[in-house]
Formats: structure tokens, sequence, C-alpha cells
């Protein structure tokens, strides 16, 4: 397992990726209250249920949970949970070092890319109290939920970017795994990130610093 706090590392970067849930966002009680509903409802473990579901789409968690269970029964479902979920923000806030780390990021390349919809990844940023990026990739824009690295992909083509001059920030084995698979480098946030072998890993976005060179790509100060 890396360690929960990595030696400080510089990296450099033409433009960063971002995660939302556990990344820059702490959902986890809504995450917790809604899945662990769900588990009950189907008789499954609450905390087995709770290893699988941070950084897929919910179809894609609910695959894996009900082998053999319709497409569309689970895309239904999802669609419910989504609901449920962008209805329930208590406890939402943000993670910490997120308000300063997305200012710093304002006039710089970078993009949300989350396995929330449209509607769900709005409601969080702003219970949370941050910027929505100019660019967001969401479940409605990719054919495939992480590990799958299409939203990462689509995410640096938009900017613009080649994957290698990415950096990715993701806080579950889902994200990390995606990012890898896209061939860009990855920062874990929080303490779930370690078990997965990013990059490097911080506590939170108090541990990153951003600054733009002159040349226009970015040097990030990690840890």
């Amino acid at each position: 397992m890396t360690p929960p706090h990595a030696t400080p590392l510089v990296l450099t970067a033409r433009a960063l990726l971002l995660d939302m849930d556990g990344t820059l966002v702490n959902s986890d009680a809504v995450v917790e209250r809604i899945w662990r509903q769900w588990a009950d409802r189907h008789g499954l473990d609450g905390d087995e249920v709770m290893k699988v579901v941070h950084g897929r789409q919910g179809h894609a968690s609910m695959a894996l949970l009900l082998p053999g269970r319709p497409v569309e029964q689970n895309h239904a479902d999802n669609a419910r949970m989504l609901a449920a979920e962008t209805a329930d923000t208590d406890g939402v806030v943000a993670i910490k070092g997120a308000p300063e780390f997305m200012a710093a990021l304002r006039d710089l390349p970078h993009a949300l890319v989350t396995s929330a919809d449209v509607a769900l990844s709005g409601a969080r940023m702003a219970a949370a109290g941050l910027p929505m990026p100019a660019v967001r990739i969401t479940a409605e824009s990719v054919g495939a939920s992480k590990p799958d690295p299409e939203g990462f992909l689509k995410g640096a083509a938009e900017l613009g970017v080649a994957p290698g001059d990415c950096v990715v920030f993701e806080d579950s084995g889902a994200g990390i795994a995606a990012g890898r698979a896209a061939g860009m480098r990855v920062i874990g946030v929080g303490p779930r990130a370690g078990f997965h072998h990013p990059d490097a890993v911080v506590r939170d976005l108090r541990e990153v610093r951003v600054e733009p060179l002159t040349d226009g790509t970015l040097r990030l100060h990690i840890g």
C-alpha cells in the first residue's frame, strides 16, 4: 500500500482531470444512506456493497452486485437512485483544500470527470460551494463507467491535451484504474486511495499546489 502521506513530489502537466465524489466533494454521508437502503432492499450486506460502489456509475455497481439481473432493470434502478441522491445534499461538503484548489485552477486547463450525471454533479458541486469547470464529463458523456478510461480520455480530448500530459486526481479504486488505463499519472486523494497504488497520495487537497509556468505547463507540488 502507498503510504497515506507520500514524500513531496513535483510533476508537470498540461491539464488536470478531476473526479468529484471523494476528491473535490465529500458526499460519503449521502452515498452511505442511499446505497445501504438499496442493499437492505436486495438482501445484500451493506458493508460489502460500500466496497463496490465508490467511483462507478450506479448501474455498473449493480451489475457486479447482482450478476445476471437484466441490464434494463439496472438502468431503471440507477435512474431512481440518481434522483434520490440529487435530492439529498444533507452532509455534502467540500473536501478540505478544494475551494482554494479550484480557485487556483480557474484560468488553467482542467475538467471534471465524474460517474455522476449532470443533475447530480451540479447539485453536489453547488452544495459544496465549488465552481463547475467549463469542461465536464458526466455519466451521459460516456458509454462505459470507470474503471474504463473513456471518461478521462474524453476529458483530455475536449481540452486538446494528450493523455500523457494529463494528471488525474481520484479517490477510488475504479477511478485510479481508469486514469492508469488512460495512460495518465494519478494522484490519489484521501484514505481510500492509497490501497490502489496511484503515483502519489495526499490526505486532502491542502497538500497540492499548482504553479502555472510561462510555457503553458503546470507544475504540481504534491505533499
